[in-house]
């Protein structure tokens, strides 16, 4: 889940790079970046509950994706914005730690 959430901070940086995908260098980078995140995600849905794992894997992905343009892409940075961050990492957590064991397909 960490592994395809750090592929999805990487392909919405190439997204910036790619110009609108005009970019052909950085619209095959990623592409390639979703394909994999993409992958990894699926693999982790066959450990985590769908509605655990799509929102740990956007959270992380928001989040990584809104530190990373700050310090990459000179986006905005402030205290308030910073505070909801790690609002948005607390209550990815907070959902991990109250979801029951990953049970399977249902039946």
């Amino acid at each position: 889940m960490i592994t395809g959430a750090m592929f999805e901070i990487l392909w919405a940086i190439g997204l910036k790079y790619s110009d609108g995908f005009t970019d052909p260098f950085f619209s095959t980078l990623t592409i390639i970046g979703i394909i994999i995140s993409f992958g990894f995600f699926t693999k982790a849905l066959t450990v985590v509950d769908i509605s655990t794992g799509y929102a740990i894997f956007t959270g992380i992905g928001a989040a990584g994706t809104a530190v990373a343009g700050m310090i990459l892409l000179g986006d905005s940075f402030d205290i308030k914005k910073i505070f909801f961050v790690l609002l948005l990492i607390t209550g990815v957590i907070g959902l991990k730690l109250s979801s029951e064991p990953y049970r399977g397909e249902a039946t």
